[in-house]
């Protein structure tokens, strides 16, 4: 049997770089599945066990978006740098520098969920498949979302939240305490995190550039440029087969989801029941499952 190999690099991206990793089969002429990761900000590291779909013959595409990871690091860039159509240019770019824009499917994760879906939305005629996991489809709704779901945390962990935004002193340990109470209920409930996912959460840590200017310190506490940012105007014409992927315990709520089942018109949405933000990680056996059906109908 041909076993899967890696292959990575760096492409140009203007004056910039951006980093990726290529798993597959040689000659398979199946489409690319190209992961959009998560922030923005974050890193690829948390998707990596996608790779496994390489060994059914589906090259699987990481790269880490510019900000973060292998990609350029550029902490003297400020908010107008940091835009929607930076990535989404990012992204077209990475897709004809690896010859693969005429034959491609997208797994777009939170942020880069409605990231996958603005880019499907503008019909690419390469792109056969999406799938949106773990993804709102307005900041709008998240941020309503949050609210409920911060007056859900054990008692007095809000106020402290609270306090520090407030005051503006959320680089505190006292507010990064508070905030694993969050994470821990609505982002990954694996105790202790996974490797892959810690390396990630401490890739935003170490840079976090990206995620502050756009997101804002937690992921309730979306103060960035993109609280007002919505996909709901463009989801109805995406038109290749969706899949839905989100956690019972998400902070991707389902309402949050709801519009993308609602909008576009070829959707199946698939809730995992013991997971929450991250059920790649939470639940991995399911989660292929689920996966590799939706992908034989693209096959």
């Amino acid at each position: 049997m041909t076993r899967a190999i890696s292959v990575k690099g760096t492409v140009p991206f203007g004056r910039h770089r951006t980093w990726y990793r290529i798993t597959g089969i040689p000659g398979s002429t199946r489409p690319a599945l190209v992961t959009l990761h998560g922030g923005p900000g974050a890193t690829h590291d948390y998707l990596q066990n996608l790779a496994w779909l390489a060994e059914s013959g589906w090259p699987v595409v990481h790269y880490d978006q510019i900000g973060n990871g292998g990609s350029s690091h550029l902490p003297d860039k400020g908010a107008d740098f940091w835009t929607v159509q930076l990535f989404l240019d990012e992204l077209d770019n990475l897709l004809r520098a690896l010859a693969i824009d005429d034959n491609y499917l997208l797994f777009g994760h939170s942020w880069g969920g409605m990231l996958a879906a603005k880019h499907a939305s503008a019909r690419p005629p390469g792109l056969k498949g999406l799938i949106i996991a773990n993804s709102p489809a307005s900041y709008e709704l998240w941020l309503g979302e949050m609210k409920a779901l911060r007056e859900d945390l054990p008692p007095g962990v809000n106020d402290t939240l609270l306090r520090h935004e407030s005051a503006g002193t959320t680089g505190t340990d006292e507010y990064l305490q508070a905030s694993m109470a969050f994470y821990d209920k609505h982002v990954c409930r694996i105790r202790p995190w996974p490797k892959e996912y810690t390396a990630t959460f401490m890739e935003i840590y170490n840079d976090s550039t990206v995620y502050l200017t756009m997101n804002g310190p937690t992921e309730f506490h979306v103060v960035g440029t993109l609280k007002d940012w919505s996909v709901t105007d463009c989801a109805a014409d995406i038109a290749v087969p969706t899949l839905l992927v989100s956690g019972r315990h998400d902070e991707a709520t389902p309402a949050t989801v709801r519009p993308f089942a609602e909008l576009i018109p070829d959707v199946r949405w698939e809730i995992f029941e013991h997971s929450s933000h991250v059920p790649n990680l939470e639940e991995p056996d399911r989660f292929r499952e689920v996966v590799g059906e939706f992908l034989k109908q693209i096959s």
